[in-house]
């Protein structure tokens, strides 16, 4: 996965800078040289790494810290900021009423992707709608017909029509009502005539705002002549990198639309609808970096306390339930996977580098806890403290789990109900550190 073979190795170079006496140029080519290695790794254009490289070891050497950093912070800062304008800053797609043309080659994951936009602008309180002008592939029509079902996104398709065009002004009409109008194009395996002149003509129709080419990230530097032969037939506004998660060649994508001044609007990272996230390097490169997301991470909680309501007041002032809790667990399913919203915490703070396995354990600690939560009564996930002994009994057998794990499950909520009290006074961080720790895959089961 990108994030975290290019990020574990840049992370490795960063360690050398931060853990440094002093900074020289022996110490900055060193780090550049690892720096190196991993953007190669990676697929990004040599050129552009070679670029990188010189900056980073002439602004390194040269410039003078800011007021109130070190050395070492001010080198690793350097670091953060070229690889910001490597990848480029991004392209703006406004929260509006517009018309957005998805295009691409076939198996890039162009479908997938109509549904995870439309499911994008839903959760930003607009209502979206997908039009599948794709007459080629055969099964694109039940594909995002079903996607978009799934998602509560309205869909217009006509099964067996092979007029694009047509199907495309039908379906604009047919969704004039709603806000962001999403239309799906047909892809090819490579780039044909035909392809660019259908493009063409429903771009004539469409008339969108934003088009959009949607790329997989494994192409690596074959991204570059992509999304030149696609600008050139119906000037792309911005590009969407797929299967990021997937691949540990991603850079080269990234890289390449970069180099052919083309921004990165989104970048899918997982299969979930919410795992389709705005481009913003800044957000993209703190995360490789272990430097954490935490805006990313807030906009995610505030999209799910809207579909959830939760009374922060009483939060606040220490009322913190069982049921607070199991409605705390459910949002942060929502949110998306375990391992992904801890990536978004920065490493050496509140985040905590686990490998695959130790996610797993976690995930799997939390899975138990609304298992067990689920055999409790009302008034015992209202208060906790009126289960004893019998009904822990009572519990274990009705949940599957062993009387140990209730009463696990009783301390953490303890824990949480103190790390709650204690945001109050000052002692949050120290708490909420201590509460993390409870549930890592250290503890005892």
């Amino acid at each position: 996965m990108v994030l975290e073979n290019l990020g574990g190795s840049l992370r490795n170079a960063l360690k050398k800078i931060a853990s440094a006496n002093k900074i020289d140029k022996a110490l900055v080519d060193d780090a550049v040289r690892e720096i190196q290695r991993a953007l190669l790794q990676a697929d990004v254009n040599v050129k552009l790494v070679m670029q990188l490289s010189n900056t980073i070891k002439e602004r390194a050497l040269n410039e003078k810290p800011a007021a109130g950093m070190n050395p070492r912070e001010h080198v690793i800062n350097i670091v953060y900021q070229e690889l910001i304008n490597l990848v480029g800053r991004g392209s703006d797609i406004a929260l509006k009423k517009q018309n957005i043309m998805l295009v691409g080659l076939q198996g890039s994951g162009k479908t997938t992707t109509a549904a995870k936009l439309a499911t994008f602008f839903q959760r930003k309180g607009l209502r979206a709608a997908v039009i599948c002008a794709d007459t080629f592939r055969a099964g694109a029509y039940d594909q995002l017909k079903a996607l978009c079902e799934k998602q509560g996104v309205f869909f217009y398709g006509e099964k067996g029509n092979p007029d694009a065009p047509a199907v495309a002004r039908a379906g604009l009409e047919a969704a004039r009502k709603y806000d962001v109008r999403i239309v799906d194009t047909a892809g090819r395996h490579a780039l044909e005539d035909d392809l660019i002149q259908e493009m063409k003509d429903i771009h004539a129709v469409v008339n969108a705002e934003q088009k959009l080419l949607v790329m997989d990230a494994a192409l690596g530097q074959q991204a570059a002549e992509q999304a030149r032969a696609f600008d050139q037939a119906i000037s792309i506004t911005g590009v969407i990198i797929t299967k990021l998660d997937g691949t540990a060649k991603g850079g080269g994508a990234l890289s390449a639309v970069a180099e052919t001044k083309t921004s990165v609007a989104f970048i899918g990272v997982g299969e979930t609808p919410a795992d389709l996230e705005k481009f913003e390097a800044d957000r993209f490169i703190s995360r490789m970096l272990g430097m954490g997301d935490i805006k990313t991470l807030i906009e995610r909680a505030q999209e799910v306390q809207t579909e959830q309501q939760v009374d922060m007041d009483s939060l606040m002032r220490g009322k913190f339930s069982l049921k607070d809790m199991y409605q705390q667990m459910e949002a942060m399913n929502r949110m998306g996977p375990l391992k992904q919203i801890m990536q978004m915490l920065p490493l050496g703070g509140l985040g905590v580098e686990l490998s695959d396995r130790e996610f797993q354990m976690t995930k799997e600690r939390l899975d138990k806890y609304r298992v067990v939560m689920d055999s409790m009564t009302d008034a015992e996930l209202e208060d906790p403290r009126i289960i004893t002994a019998s009904r822990i009994k009572r519990i274990s057998r009705g949940s599957g789990a062993s009387p140990d794990l209730v009463r696990e499950l009783l301390k953490s909520h303890q824990a949480m109900q103190k790390a709650i009290k204690g945001m109050r006074g000052g002692a949050g961080k120290a708490n909420m550190k201590r509460l993390m720790k409870r549930f890592s895959p250290g503890a005892r089961q």
